[in-house]
């Protein structure tokens, strides 16, 4: 394969692009990168291409605050007049969100084969958004790249077998992330002691619709984070878009609120907490690569391993397990030297496939 397209949109996806990029500049493969601008305020995009130093992308998109429909729908179309125009081989896309899709949706009808890094995933809830991304792009893609078993085992049961597409347990390219700029953090990071931080602190981050756009569901989550507060300060980095919620609802944080934070920040938040609560996919796993146990305010996780080797709990938007998990965990002895992801050379995997495919 000589050359691909590469979509991102999102903060989790600059993350992996990093380290899958890095990757594929050390083979024969010509990449350009199609930045959607699903997230578009400097907080969530400009300062990860910085600070990660990802390649400027090729195009950027700049379709953003929109319904999930037109959304999706004008990403398709931009993506397409890219695609007739570059001609790419292949067209990678990473994760779950209304980008991947849209991606996978306008090379699939010009037949230009797909290239699915984080594929095999569910949650088994089609209420959600993500699992609907990450269902259809998968049966539409040619090579996919699946973090663990139970990606693969997703995948054989839905028939995969028999749909010619590749299938490659690669590891989790977000450990590869994790491993080459935990070294790098201390040093582009001042949040620490910006923030008068103490070991100790819990570092919660709320940004899923099924929580934020359920008032019912964000204020016994809130009300959970505050009583955690009571005992461990927590520290919140927030989209302005939840902020607003929270103010017309009227449901008032105790805890610390800060803008969103950049990698390096994050990477150093999660050095230094002692707990992660989150509702988010990539955070679940990035509180096991900094050996943090993690609590989720989800009903179901994508990443069971997690769950069943005790390193994260399912609490959903109940207060009261909320609590009792904070509780729990301050006792919890946790083995994060088992390796669940790859230790570190997932991406490596994905450049030299992509390159033989």
């Amino acid at each position: 394969m000589r050359k691909i397209i590469t979509i991102v949109g999102a903060r989790p996806q600059f993350v992996k692009a990093a380290a899958v990029s890095r990757a594929i500049a050390k083979t024969s493969i010509k990449e350009v990168l199609v930045h959607t601008g699903q997230h578009f305020d400097k907080n969530m995009s400009d300062v990860f291409f910085e600070e990660m130093e990802i390649p400027v992308p090729n195009y950027n998109l700049d379709i953003h605050s929109l319904s999930h429909g037109a959304m999706t729908g004008r990403m398709i179309e931009k993506i397409e007049e890219i695609l007739l125009v570059e001609k790419p081989d292949g067209l990678m896309v990473y994760g779950d969100t209304n980008s991947t899709l849209a991606g996978a949706i306008a090379a699939s009808k010009l037949h230009i084969p797909i290239i699915h890094v984080e594929a095999g995933l569910r949650s088994f809830n089609m209420m959600m958004p993500e699992e609907v991304n990450r269902i259809l792009t998968d049966r539409i893609s040619s090579l996919l790249f699946c973090p663990t078993d139970a990606a693969i085992s997703n995948l054989k049961r839905e028939g995969f077998d028999g749909y010619g597409a590749k299938v490659v347990k690669n590891g989790d390219v977000m450990q590869d992330a994790a491993l080459f700029y935990a070294a790098r953090s201390a040093a582009k990071s001042r949040i620490i002691s910006d923030l008068g931080l103490e070991s100790g602190f819990v570092l919660a981050t709320l940004h899923r619709q099924e929580n934020t756009d359920d008032p019912q569901k964000l204020r016994s989550i809130i009300n959970g984070l505050n009583a955690v507060n009571r005992e461990a300060r927590v520290v919140v980095p927030l989209h302005p878009r939840t902020r607003s919620i929270l103010a017309k609802q009227g449901i008032n944080p105790e805890f610390d609120v800060v803008d969103p934070v950049g990698y390096f920040d994050m990477v150093e938040l999660l050095k230094h907490c002692s707990l992660v609560v989150t509702d988010s996919g990539g955070v679940q796993k990035e509180a096991f690569f900094f050996r943090k146990p993690c609590i989720t305010v989800r009903e179901q996780t994508e990443w069971v391993e997690l769950v069943d080797g005790g390193f994260n709990t399912l609490v959903g938007a109940d207060t009261n397990l909320l609590i009792s998990a904070f509780n729990q965990a301050k006792n919890k002895k946790c083995n994060f030297d088992v390796n669940l992801y790859g230790n570190g050379v997932a991406s490596q995997i994905v450049a030299q496939e992509i390159e033989a495919f």
